[in-house]
């Protein structure tokens, strides 16, 4: 273990590639760093279901009950939004995140399908094969997106195709970074490498993982009240 932070949230977002702290209280999304501390609150769009932070100078911030994106600055000024309900073709979607490019990762409920959405031209450019089952976790970057269901791990590209299927029963959620990916079950936390899945040694001292986020060399975990931060690399000599 790195280091340990007392940290009074309902919820740990992550930390940016500035090193700012992002996390949601009381319904608002605070972000916290060398740049100031800043906060971004829109009570009529019901509780914040994700934020993306993959690119810090635009972060994609999801409500599921209103079908709706928010896109902000680095200050956590709202740059523009989109409610899927508002849509020529209307959109019911579970999930959304950063794919670049003017790009979003969205999981189409009715049709059980990832989609790639292209928020300036508001088309529907990529799609997936269906995936049966409800969306526990969405975790993606640039190149590919990564949906865990309840039974399984499904990794899909940027032209719709998949590119790897693992059997997980019972996860809850997915972290990832890169090609290294880490799950969440029943308190325990698991390495998956293709078909390879290790269990991780961390000492928790029991304390419950409510959040959690990896970076290129760093596994944040917060358990609600201490944010504590695991080094994942041998530290260079």
């Amino acid at each position: 273990m790195e280091q340990t932070k007392a940290l009074d949230v309902d919820r740990f977002i992550g930390i940016d590639s500035y090193k700012h702290l992002y996390s949601i209280k009381d319904g608002a999304l605070q972000k916290q760093g060398e740049l100031g501390e800043f906060v971004f609150q829109d009570f009529q769009l019901g509780p914040i279901t994700s934020v993306d932070i993959i690119n810090p100078l635009n972060v994609v911030v999801f409500y599921a009950e209103v079908n709706t994106v928010v896109f902000l600055d680095n200050r956590l000024s709202e740059k523009e939004r989109i409610s899927f309900n508002s849509l020529p073709s209307f959109l019911n979607i579970s999930s959304a995140t950063n794919a670049g490019n003017n790009r979003l990762w969205i999981f189409n409920i009715d049709t059980q399908q990832l989609q790639l959405f292209n928020y300036r031209t508001t088309r529907q450019t990529i799609f997936s094969q269906p995936y049966p089952g409800k969306i526990a976790s969405q975790a993606s970057d640039f190149n590919d997106c990564l949906l865990l269901t309840d039974s399984h791990l499904y990794r899909i590209n940027i032209y719709g195709s998949l590119l790897s299927e693992v059997q997980l029963d019972g996860y809850q959620k997915v972290v990832r970074h890169a090609k290294k990916i880490i799950g969440l079950k029943d308190n325990s936390l698991y390495l998956i490498q293709d078909e390879t899945i290790v269990p991780l040694v961390i000492n928790l001292n029991e304390n419950t993982i409510k959040d959690l986020q990896l970076t290129q060399e760093f596994l944040y975990i917060y358990d609600g009240n201490i944010l504590s931060t695991f080094r994942l690399t041998k530290p260079k000599q």
